[in-house]
């Protein structure tokens, strides 16, 4: 019997196994395709979902595929207006490792939450496809288009805006479509063009983009669609592609061949009012869809998987009760309504924007799309005693301190894991440090020899505390408690866990 079956394996439900699996959690990831998918479609990492992919120990891994800065070369009406890069000045910060998102091709993305499940013993199951399920107050089981059964204690579903179990369901998928705001989008090799840029042509006639991804051969393109005699779409394909280039670049020496993963994108604006109905949870695009500004649609469903993952490896391994699932809907509904509210106002100012010259795709920009700011504040789960500037909700920030003997160190690298993290600050945190339950780490800092050292001051100015404190840290790296020392804070934390 599998624990939890995954429904999909994009971007969402790797990460969601990936979490379960280095928990020791049974998991089945299903997925209907008969090959795993080449196509760039989603193409940036913000730096939130960086974090959390680096926690599951792939870092390096893509580094050394992905492009953090990519200039942005811009035209209008054919002609040169100006190169850009729009994080050029960004910089790391003692509490932020990753200074700006990072491109890569989602194939890619995809290929590596692969590679790393597939060290826990797990592998996709293509081409099996659920034509549905049944659940009860036991169990849920998952039933196949070819009449297998699998019995499982939960099931998710990581399926697409098409999911077919947010339809089985029943739970709505309110909002709306805007078919006349179309875009064709493929995978194109290109000659005649500089690698190192990310070439937008705009003009009244719409938008033509190309964008190069490192050592790979293939170009995202995205423009505007090509109309017939009636002023229907034209369907993407290799021609098409070659006159929109013609079209809105002016020239003839951009030669492009070898198209792949043709693609239409209309614009949708919808989500569910709800994430879990009994044993089964929905999470990512099934959940929510909106437009392409900002680059949010993997990027929220990986942090979907992040918020869910630990919750459901805790109900599983006996460490919390199944409650704790119903604040996975508390805290990303919010989310979703506004990750909608922010791509739809980013669309528009895009729209708007590239009426002029000089204005590209940075028109999107309307808010903070790093991640980084997004918050649980007020939630379930968010006890706050302390009323700092960082408050119980908020992501957990990193910070560069020093082990015993020295060496450098990150919080990052201790809150690694699917543990809490009981960060006790100053000497009067330290009785609170002793007799926690296992799968809760704790963690001096600035008390002492031999805990970590804060010699700059990095830990307790981004975590605002000033004098002895525990700030408990959730498995996904956002705080849950933070109160200050005395006699009785160690039970307040040992509370707090076996609330859960």
């Amino acid at each position: 019997m599998a624990a939890v079956v995954i429904a999909g394996a994009g971007p969402t439900g790797l990460t969601l196994a990936c979490d379960l699996a280095r928990q020791g959690i049974p998991v089945r990831v299903l997925d209907r395709a008969e090959e795993f998918p080449a196509g760039s479609r989603g193409k940036a990492l913000n730096p939130r979902s960086l974090e959390i992919l680096a926690d599951l120990g792939l870092a390096q891994r893509l580094a050394a595929h992905g492009r953090t800065h990519l200039p942005f070369r811009k035209y209008y009406a054919g002609a040169f207006v100006n190169d850009t890069d729009p994080f050029a000045d960004a910089r790391p910060t003692p509490d932020a490792p990753y200074e700006a998102g990072m491109f890569l091709p989602q194939w890619r993305v995809e290929e590596l939450l692969r590679e790393k499940l597939a060290e826990y013993g797990v592998k996709v199951e293509l081409g099996t496809e659920l034509a549905g399920f049944e659940q009860d107050e036991a169990g849920v089981t998952a039933l196949l288009t070819g009449g297998g059964r699998i019995a499982a204690d939960y099931l998710v579903a990581c399926d697409g805006g098409r999911s077919t179990v947010r339809k089985q369901l029943g739970v709505p998928f309110e909002g709306n479509s805007e078919p006349e705001s179309t875009m064709v989008c493929g995978d194109v090799e290109v000659e005649g063009l500089e690698p190192d840029r990310w070439h937008q042509w705009f003009s009244p006639a719409g938008a033509f983009m190309l964008c190069p991804f490192r050592d790979e051969p293939r170009w995202q393109l995205q423009s505007s669609p090509e109309l017939d005699a009636d002023g229907a779409p034209v369907p993407p394909s290799l021609e098409s592609f070659r006159r929109l280039a013609e079209l809105h670049t002016g020239r003839t020496d951009i030669r492009l061949s070898n198209a792949t993963w043709l693609s239409t994108w209309r614009i949708n604006v919808r989500m569910v009012d709800r994430y879990r109905v009994g044993r089964v949870l929905l999470a990512g695009d099934c959940a929510h869809v909106h437009p392409i500004a900002g680059g949010l649609g993997m990027n929220t469903g990986i942090q979907d998987a992040w918020n869910l993952g630990w919750k459901l490896g805790h109900v599983l391994r006996g460490l919390a009760g199944p409650g704790l699932l119903d604040s996975y809907q508390e805290e990303r509904l919010p989310v979703a309504a506004w990750t909608l509210g922010i791509t739809h106002a980013g669309m528009a100012a895009v729209a708007e924007g590239t009426r002029t010259p000089g204005v590209g795709v940075e028109a999107g920009r309307v808010g903070d799309l790093t991640g980084l700011a997004i918050d649980y504040r007020g939630g379930p789960l968010a006890d706050d005693r302390l009323g700092g500037p960082l408050r119980a909700g908020d992501r957990a920030p990193d910070a560069p301190c020093t082990a015993p003997d020295g060496t450098p160190v990150r919080l990052f690298e201790a809150f690694a894991g699917s543990h809490f993290t009981l960060l006790g600050f100053g000497p009067g945190a330290l009785p609170a440090l002793s007799g926690l339950p296992a799968h809760v780490r704790p963690l001096a800092v600035d008390a002492g020899p031999a805990g970590l050292g804060d010699p700059d001051g990095h830990a307790r100015r981004a975590y605002g505390v000033t004098g002895d404190a525990l700030v408990l840290v959730r498995p996904d790296n956002h705080v849950a408690l933070t109160v200050a020392a005395g006699p009785t804070a160690g039970d307040t934390a040992l509370a707090y866990l076996t609330s859960l």
